[in-house]
C-alpha cells in the first residue's frame, strides 16, 4: 500500500504551480501583492467551478524568507495574527518533517464557518521553503454539525530568499469549500479576503521575532524534529478525504439578495 505522506514529486509539482502563469486570471495587483484565480479551459459564462483554484504573491522587502517560515508554522503565534481562524490544533506527529492537524475558519456571513483536518508537511531545498497541506480523514475528528467540512485538495506555501531580510512568499489554494457557493463569496474570497490575509501575514512576519524571543525562543519543532511534544501516529490510520463522500451544503438560496448586490 503507498504511503499517504506526500513524496519529492508532491513539492515539485506544487512549486511548479506556484511559479505557473498558463491559465491564471489577476483579480487584484496593489502594493507589491497579486492575487490570481485559475481559469479552466472552456469555462461556461456564469460557471463556479466546485474547486477554487486561488493563487496570492506577495513581494516582502522588509522580512527574510526563515522568518515567514517560522511564522508559517509557530501554532502559538498564529492565535495572535489570524483573524479567520476560529480554532486551530496540532493533533499528531507523522514522521519528521508531517504532522496532522485542525483549522477551522470564520466566513462571509449568511455562510456557514468551514473546517478542515489536514496532513501538513514541509521542505526545504537549498533556499526554498515549501509547505504544503491536503485533506485526510482522522478516525476521532469527523464533521459536526455545526461547521461544513471543507476540503483541501492542495494547499501551501512556497517562499524563495531575495536577500538577507526580503523574500518572494507565494500562498497557493485548491480547495472545495462544499456547498453551493454563490459568484460574490467566489470573488470576495479572491479581491478582499485574501489580500487581507496576506497582509496580516506579512505583519506577523514584522513582529515575530520581537514576539518569539519572550515566547519560548529556543522552541521550533519544525527545524528540530526532536523537540516535537507531539503523539506519533501511523500515517496508515488516515486516509485522504474525498469531497464527494462530504454532505454538500446548498448555500445559495440564502444569499441571493447579496449575489445580485454584489454582481452589479
Amino acid at each position: 500500500m503507498a504511503s499517504i505522506l506526500p513524496g519529492e514529486a508532491a513539492f515539485a509539482d506544487f512549486k511548479k504551480q506556484c511559479l505557473a502563469t498558463e491559465n491564471w486570471l489577476k483579480k487584484f495587483d496593489e502594493n507589491g501583492m497579486q492575487v490570481w484565480v485559475e481559469v479552466p479551459p472552456a469555462v461556461k459564462k456564469n460557471h463556479v467551478p466546485k474547486v477554487h483554484k486561488i493563487k496570492c504573491k506577495m513581494t516582502i522587502k522588509d522580512v527574510s524568507a526563515a522568518t515567514m517560515y517560522d511564522v508559517l508554522h509557530d501554532g502559538q503565534y498564529r492565535k495572535k495574527w489570524d483573524p479567520a481562524m476560529l480554532e486551530s490544533f496540532d493533533i499528531a506527529r507523522l514522521s519528521q518533517n508531517a504532522d496532522v492537524g485542525y483549522y477551522s475558519w470564520l466566513c462571509p456571513k449568511p455562510i456557514k464557518n468551514r473546517d478542515v483536518v489536514t496532513l501538513r508537511s514541509w521542505q526545504t531545498i537549498d533556499d526554498e521553503y515549501i509547505i504544503i497541506n491536503f485533506s485526510v480523514k482522522h478516525p476521532k475528528y469527523a464533521p459536526s454539525r455545526e461547521l461544513v467540512r471543507a476540503v483541501s485538495i492542495l494547499t501551501g506555501y512556497y517562499i524563495k530568499p531575495t536577500g538577507p531580510n526580503s523574500c518572494t512568499f507565494i500562498y497557493l489554494s485548491q480547495a472545495d469549500p462544499k456547498g453551493s457557493l454563490p459568484k460574490w463569496v467566489v470573488n470576495k474570497a479572491s479581491t478582499r479576503l485574501a489580500p487581507r490575509v496576506m497582509k496580516c501575514v506579512h505583519k506577523a512576519g514584522r513582529d515575530y521575532i520581537e514576539w518569539k524571543e519572550q515566547n519560548s525562543p529556543d522552541q521550533k519543532p519544525w527545524l528540530y524534529p526532536d523537540q516535537s511534544t507531539l503523539p506519533p501516529m501511523d500515517p496508515a490510520e488516515l486516509s485522504i478525504q474525498r469531497a464527494d463522500s462530504l454532505e454538500n451544503v446548498d448555500e445559495t438560496s440564502k444569499v441571493e439578495a447579496q449575489d445580485s448586490e454584489d454582481s452589479s
